[in-house]
């Protein structure tokens, strides 16, 4: 089953193994190893994620003494009382031996590491100690006395003698966690043992409260690691030296090695030269090994962002975000032992070793060549395809998945095709794994030889109908992050690829499948949604719902209805006159009323757009014809609306009552001056001004021709331009009734800019419906206006109740109804 010398069988390695002689480490002693040094100090990732952990925890304990500061009081209690019942000697016991052992505990822990030459871990956490303490001071002393009551006072209980953090303990635990006890579970025990007496003695004495020892403890743990994270902890990585030595273990005997540059977010790797044993068959050449070394700081390198593709995406196994060193050793060892069991090609493991406490070594068989994306384009052929998709189908087979089979995971070698970089990849993956590890080197390949040859090359390997199950797959978001960035510049490339599929098999047209949990404009909304909170319910808040409702002027809000109900009559129009093709009225009302319903989950500048475009191509109009119209109107709406806030803010400015209401002309001619500087200045950067202009020829693309076309007939500009002020002039009734029924009154030219500007606001929000901008614009604006808090947001509140909520079942109806009728 061999194949040369890269390829094996998982029963070759404890044969070699057990024919190889004894570890000679005094060989490797001083075997020279070519590489730079390193830096005296790293500053690790997972210093900054548990710097956030403590912080978070400190943030939620605040939370918590300003909620429900009588369950925190309560427990202080029951604690008190428990202690009061203790033996007085125990009490005055842990009391001298806390006071004594708190501070001597670290101290003869850090000249036992001073004897180990770890002086500079110990002056870090030195610092970080001096640090807690001036904060701790600051803290009791300046801070609550300056400032008293508040969620701060709310860590007190006790009395006056009581202070919101412990002084005694938060420069220890500092310094326990910046000095690092990991392994040391003596030390660890005996350290936090006295601290524990510590607290103990602070609760019976009424020092501190449970609550406030909490917040010590995420202090002192917070300072600790920022600390740690903003200096740089000393370089735990174990030398070249230390990597050769512990290969010596493994029975080889380097000759000489030299550090191979890599990525930074990638491992350590080397490739050493070994005296040839007996029993162990090794490649020809300078280089035999390539040892590839896992440093443990480097496992939470890159954290942030696998925890938000686990949470994001849907997978059909459970993953890891965070792997430990030894999980990480095992996962690659058996993607290792796994794809050469599968007969796929790749460097055959040779061993693996524990360097030290810090890393870790997995030495391979090397195997040189150059990586896919380095090669030419005249360099990659059909046979060097056709073999790249047999390795591949061979990890199918197996059940296994690479999960990152980008062009610097396949190596190539005299045209023969080897898989590398196996560190994260699954074995006994389920189908949904398989499928997108098919669609990212479908991608992959696409990107270096076009979408044709890489799926004409897969067919006769992989089968038409393996290809046309990856099409719901094509989506970027199931790509890895590089291949994102590359699709940057080829937007259409996963197009094409299911376009190539689709002709070799027409039937396995299929819908994208959803990967995706979440999108990142949910959290979007949910911000919105919480700064719109955030605005109005304080307001409301101080509001007297009951007699400003029994106070309101109900006809009025009646009127605003049904100037609301008008804009869906008035949006038809509007779409009637730039489509030279005849639509029917009563149909294209029905249209904008679905629009209403299709908004709440989509922004508000993108459901209207989509469904209107939909619309006009179910009822005979060609796709880009129907795109070009939705375009012209919009663009008209988009022109008028400026045209509209500009004349009425010059007009509101001459008002008499322009220093009381929204803003005099004067204003508003230096925000437009100044937006047109803004947008001067971005336009002379050549990225900037290609980028728009591309947004633009892609949104208005035909937009021109179809204006000229309406043009010729007056009746469809009359329409169109109509629809578009009686839009414009339906909202501000409605806005202005609302006002009107809750006792507010502004002068119409106001409230036009009021709700001009709102609405652009909202059109620009990516949330539903423009959900958060909408409110928060509105009653901004309406409170500097002139109008009452009360007013103001309650008149908002009814706007939006007309505008956005209350068509929704009415939308959900005339949307079911089109879809029956199949006009959408």
């Amino acid at each position: 089953m061999t194949q040369g010398v890269t390829h094996g069988t998982t029963e070759g390695v404890p044969e070699a193994r057990s024919e190889a002689p004894e570890p000679r480490q005094g060989a490797a002693v001083g075997v020279p190893v070519d590489e730079p040094a390193g830096p005296d100090r790293i500053r690790r990732p997972v210093d900054a994620i548990r710097f956030l952990a403590a912080v978070a925890g400190l943030a939620a304990i605040l939370l918590l003494v300003s909620i429900a500061k009588g369950t925190t009081t309560g427990l202080q209690s029951d604690i008190v009382g428990g202690t009061t019942h203790a033996p007085r000697f125990l009490l005055t016991m842990a009391t001298l031996v806390s006071s004594f052992g708190v501070l001597a505990v670290p101290v003869a822990f850090a000249i036992e590491r001073l004897f180990h030459k770890d002086g500079v871990r110990v002056a870090i956490a030195l610092l970080a100690a001096v640090i807690a303490f001036g904060l701790t001071i600051v803290l009791d002393d300046w801070v609550v006395p300056a400032a008293p009551g508040g969620v701060l006072d709310s860590l007190i209980w006790g009395g006056t003698d009581t202070a919101p953090v412990h002084t005694d303990i938060t420069p220890v635990i500092a310094f326990v966690t910046a000095v690092g006890m990991a392994g040391r579970t003596r030390w660890q025990a005996a350290t936090w043992a006295m601290i524990g007496l510590a607290a103990l003695t602070g609760l019976t004495a009424l020092y501190a409260s449970v609550a406030a020892l909490a917040a010590t403890y995420f202090l002192g743990r917070a300072i600790g690691h920022g600390t740690l994270y903003a200096v740089g902890t000393p370089n735990p990585r174990p030398p070249g030296t230390a990597v050769m030595i512990a290969l010596a273990r493994l029975g080889f005997t380097p000759l000489h090695a030299r550090r191979v540059p890599t990525p930074a977010d990638e491992p350590r790797a080397y490739d050493v030269a070994v005296e040839q044993a007996a029993g162990r068959p090794l490649p020809q050449g300078e280089w035999q090994l390539r040892v590839t070394v896992l440093d443990r700081d480097q496992q939470t390198a890159g954290l942030f962002y696998r925890v938000w593709r686990l949470v994001r995406l849907r997978a059909a196994t459970p993953r890891r975000a965070l792997r430990s060193l030894r999980r990480s050793l095992e996962q690659e060892s058996l993607m290792a032992y796994a794809v050469n069991a599968a007969n796929a090609r790749t460097p055959r493991l040779l061993g693996t070793s524990e360097v030290g406490t810090e890393a870790a070594l997995l030495a391979y068989e090397h195997v040189s060549g150059r990586t896919l994306n380095t090669l030419a384009d005249d360099e990659i052929t059909d046979e060097l395809l056709a073999d790249i998709w047999r390795q591949f189908q061979r990890l199918q087979a197996g059940r296994l998945a690479h999960r990152r089979l980008e062009g610097e995971a396949i190596q190539i070698t005299e045209g023969r095709a080897h898989l590398i970089h196996l560190r994260v990849g699954e074995v006994a993956a389920g189908d949904l794994a398989l499928r997108l590890d098919l669609a990212q080197l479908l991608t992959t390949l696409a990107l270096r030889v076009g979408p044709e040859r890489a799926v004409a090359t897969a067919s006769p390997i992989l089968g038409d109908g393996t290809l046309a199950g990856v099409v719901p797959m094509l989506q970027r978001v199931a790509l890895t992050r590089a291949t994102r960035a590359a699709l940057r510049h080829d937007k259409d490339l996963l197009t094409r690829i299911r376009e190539q599929i689709l002709r070799l098999k027409p039937e396995g047209e299929a819908p994208p499948i959803r990967l995706e949990r979440f999108r990142p404009r949910t959290i979007v909304s949910i911000v919105a949604l919480s700064f719109a909170a955030y605005i109005i319910i304080p307001q409301l808040s101080s509001v007297d719902l009951g007699n400003l409702l029994s106070a309101a002027e109900w006809w009025w809000a009646a009127a605003g209805l049904a100037a609301a109900a008008a804009t869906y009559v008035a949006a038809a129009w509007m779409l009637i006159g730039f489509v030279p093709e005849p639509l029917p009225l009563w149909r294209t009302v029905l249209v904008q009323l679905a629009a209403s319903f299709v908004k709440l989950v989509a922004p508000a500048a993108v459901a209207g757009v989509a469904l209107n475009t939909r619309y006009l191509q179910r009822s005979g109009v060609r796709p880009g014809p129907a795109v070009a119209s939705v375009g012209a109107s919009q663009l008209m709406g988009m022109a008028t609306h400026i045209l509209l806030l500009v004349l009425f803010g010059f007009l509101t400015g001459s008002t008499t009552n322009a220093t009381k209401d929204l803003a005099p002309s004067r204003m508003i001619v230096i925000v437009l001056l100044a937006l047109a500087v803004v947008a001067g200045i971005a336009l002379t950067i050549p990225k900037v001004r290609r980028f728009l202009t591309a947004r633009l020829k892609n949104m208005f693309s035909g937009v021109v021709p179809r204006l000229v076309d309406v043009l010729q007939s007056p009746k469809k500009m009359i329409t169109g331009m109509g629809g578009i002020v009686l839009l414009s002039a339906g909202f501000v009734i409605c806005l202005d009734s609302c006002i009107r029924a809750f006792g507010g009154e502004l002068p119409l030219t106001t409230v036009i800019v009021v709700f001009l500007t709102a609405n652009a606001v909202g059109s620009a929000a990516p949330t539903p419906g423009g959900l958060g901008a909408v409110e928060g614009a509105l009653t901004l604006a309406l409170t500097l206006a002139g109008l009452s808090a009360e007013t103001a947001a309650s008149a908002v509140l009814l706007y939006r109740l007309q505008t956005l909520w209350f068509p929704v079942l009415p939308g959900w109806a005339a949307f079911a109804y089109l879809q029956r009728k199949e006009a959408i």
